[in-house]
């Protein structure tokens, strides 16, 4: 089966440390039995409808007439109207944890996931008004929202490591060479648009401190003492 697959993690922190996304991917590989012709993921909420990788990932498969593979049901997202938007794009979708499901089972199984998503999202409006009337401060300040959005461009910077080793291997090395080799298969960048060169720049730059960062965590392992500062 020629497929896309699409893979979401929540929080920046799950999509840079692999938590979750590893999981996705085997049960996906496990399901299908041969690697996806594209894969991408995104770092973001259920919640969100804007979601640029899954826009992405459905006119990749549309257009390489492939079928569009999910780990879980609730990858896609917990809203049915959302859920019943994606099937009318007239792309096969399959869901690893329900892999017989047709278009109205589909739906069935969205409805259910929006009910429990509406009742978490009532139990933690109520955990915070309660804590509020006990005096908790709640909030959270710029550099908190900072972090998480470096650490989720880190972790979709990430995804492009295998893609970019094979362009290497392929004797692509100019950031216009790799520029225009990542818009002709299809791979946007993290925002959903096209690649630029000082985009790829940008990329490249941020995959260099992501192993550089890599490199200083497991060398402080060693010697925490010398790298204490």
């Amino acid at each position: 089966m020629r497929y896309v697959a699409y893979y979401r993690v929540s929080t920046a922190k799950q999509g840079a440390s692999g938590l979750g996304l590893e999981a996705q991917q085997a049960a996906v590989l496990q399901h299908c039995g041969v690697p996806a012709i594209q894969s991408f993921t995104e770092v973001e909420s259920g919640r969100r409808a804007d979601r640029p990788q899954l826009t992405a990932a459905l006119a990749y498969a549309k257009a390489n007439k492939a079928t569009l593979v999910i780990a879980k049901l609730d990858r896609l997202a917990r809203d049915v109207h959302f859920i019943s938007g994606l099937l009318k794009a007239r792309v096969d979708i399959v869901a690893c944890d329900l892999p017989a499901a047709n278009k109205f089972t589909l739906r069935i199984m969205a409805a259910v996931a929006e009910q429990e998503a509406e009742a978490i999202s009532a139990r933690t409006r109520a955990a915070l008004a309660a804590a509020k009337a006990r005096g908790v401060r709640l909030g959270t300040n710029a550099s908190a929202i900072n972090a998480r959005a470096r650490a989720g461009a880190d972790a979709y910077a990430s995804t492009l490591t295998a893609t970019l080793e094979e362009l290497r291997l392929q004797g692509v090395y100019s950031v216009r060479d790799i520029c225009a080799a990542l818009n002709a298969r299809g791979v946007p960048t993290s925002r959903g648009s096209k690649w630029h060169p000082t985009s790829v720049q940008r990329l490249l730059d941020r995959l260099a401190d992501v192993e550089m960062a890599a490199l200083t965590q497991s060398l402080r392992s060693y010697h925490p003492t010398s790298l204490s500062g």
